[in-house]
């Protein structure tokens, strides 16, 4: 029954559903709500990771829930500015007790809410952080039984799956707003000083009405195959990380329907999703590696080279190596890359062209809808082998041409996203640059003219990556000091 006269806020922020949302149920118990979202240009115009791209995205998102806030009889109140200003600021106009929100384990997160909820505090207003955000509630708090926090994913994963859940939240039948608040128009991506231009979201719907239509899609005929064919860059991968990363679905809902389900796809999907939770906890656990290699031996000893041409020619997806460039090519033209081929092209830019993995991570999350800073750091540190993760740098060294022989044989996925390579023949599609001159000429695409030669001669550089990464490992950090 909702608290007489009580008044709530529902602060959204990467949780853009109300579906099994433990935030809005518990203030959907008051007898007023007031939704809302900020806009905090710390974030949207001069964070590190600012991307026009996923805030586009976001706006078709939020858009979709004011209109199911509208259904329930509420709506959502848009505000721009501190959050740790304005969310006191609507709780005073609305005479709220309480304010509810989703949490979340960045760093800049944290520390935002604590700053939000001492503001709260001193006006004696009750700041209550909900789960909701992931499949388990604290998953920063799986640890092993010595106690401390899993830095390996198998074991983590174990202890994960016997982690308890809680029980699933039902969206409210009916809100009631909260009186004389001013709702405010959503901004478009311009009022945010941003370029709708550099926008586009390919073929991925906003909203959790979509989101819950391709979870159906996908659970119905997609998770039989999923453990066949997750690979597959042209297909078979579940594609609905953008939604999850916000909110537009409830991981812990969508584990819940694996629930119901046997064979080796749903346990492989869960195993999957697991790994969200993982890169929640290390970062939650060790928020230094935001900035830095988990692993402190390679913090300084490792050495990145500069090669602005060479970063240019991967950002565009014009290295000659025609996986890696499909890659880039899928994520600049849709904003989202299959899982398999991000492991290929950062491979490529830290142990083939030796750049920095933090200027891939910075233009994954400038170009990723689905763009997390947990799950993308963690991802890049694992494969440039600087993360949580044990395992030996060169097991790390993904090969693009026998990863495209193994998991593109008919080239589906390269022909798909470049063009210039459509009438190459099977046999010369992983090595183009191998054709002869009569080969090029009736395939219509001249190496170095219509695509490039490869910009780096993969086997030396693997080698010179061994050789990096062991004269790393084996430096001393206090040399020099």
């Amino acid at each position: 029954m909702p608290d007489e006269e009580s008044v709530a806020v529902m602060w959204f922020r990467r949780d853009l559903r109300t579906h099994e949302l433990p935030a809005l149920a518990e203030a959907a118990r008051a007898s007023r709500i007031l939704p809302c979202f900020v806009f905090d240009d710390r974030l949207l115009a001069n964070g590190r990771f600012v991307s026009p791209r996923r805030t586009a995205f976001m706006l078709g998102c939020l858009d979709a829930l004011r209109s199911d806030l509208r259904d329930l009889g509420a709506d959502l109140a848009f505000r721009r500015g501190i959050p740790e200003q304005v969310i006191p600021e609507l709780a005073s106009e609305c005479g709220a007790s309480s304010v509810h929100w989703t949490e979340d384990l960045s760093p800049f997160a944290r520390l935002r809410d604590r700053r939000v909820g001492s503001a709260l505090a001193e006006m004696e207003v009750t700041a209550v952080p909900h789960p909701g955000a992931y499949i388990t509630d604290r998953p920063q708090e799986i640890h092993t039984r010595q106690g401390r926090p899993y830095t390996v994913f198998s074991p983590f994963n174990r202890a994960w799956q016997e982690t308890e859940r809680r029980p699933a939240e039902e969206r409210p039948e009916s809100l009631s707003l909260a009186e004389d608040i001013e709702p405010g128009e959503l901004p478009s991506l311009a009022d945010l000083g941003m370029e709708p231009g550099r926008a586009g979201i390919g073929s991925f719907e906003p909203g959790e009405g979509a989101a819950r239509s391709a979870a159906r899609k996908f659970l119905n005929d997609g998770l039989s195959e999923y453990e066949d064919r997750r690979n597959l860059p042209s297909g078979g991968s579940s594609r609905l990380s953008p939604w999850i990363r916000w909110g537009c679905l409830s991981p812990l809902e969508l584990e819940t329907k694996l629930g119901r389900r046997t064979g080796e796809g749903p346990r492989s999907f869960r195993s999957e999703l697991a790994w969200r939770d993982f890169y929640a906890s290390v970062i939650a656990n060790y928020p230094e590696v935001a900035r830095h290699e988990y692993q402190e031996r390679y913090r300084g000893t490792l050495q990145w080279q500069q090669d602005e041409e060479l970063f240019e020619a991967w950002r565009n997806g014009q290295t000659g190596y025609p996986l890696v460039d499909a890659g880039m090519r899928q994520l600049l033209g849709e904003g989202w890359m299959h899982n398999r081929v991000r492991m290929v092209v950062a491979s490529f830019l830290t142990k083939d062209l030796h750049l920095d993995w933090r200027l891939g991570e910075r233009h994954f999350m400038e170009q990723l809808i689905d763009g997390d800073v947990a799950s993308n750091n963690g991802g890049w540190q694992w494969v440039a082998s600087t993360g949580t993760d044990p395992a030996p740098y060169f097991q790390r060294m993904f090969n693009p041409m026998t990863q495209q022989e193994k998991f593109d044989p008919e080239g589906e996925y390269v022909r798909r996203w470049i063009p210039e390579l459509r009438g190459v023949p099977d046999d010369r599609l992983v090595r183009p640059w191998k054709m002869s001159a009569g080969e090029q000429a009736s395939s219509g695409c001249e190496i170095g003219k219509d695509y490039p030669e490869p910009i780096v001669d993969h086997s030396e550089e693997r080698l010179f990556a061994i050789e990096r990464y062991r004269a790393a490992a084996e430096a001393d950090p206090r040399d020099g000091d």
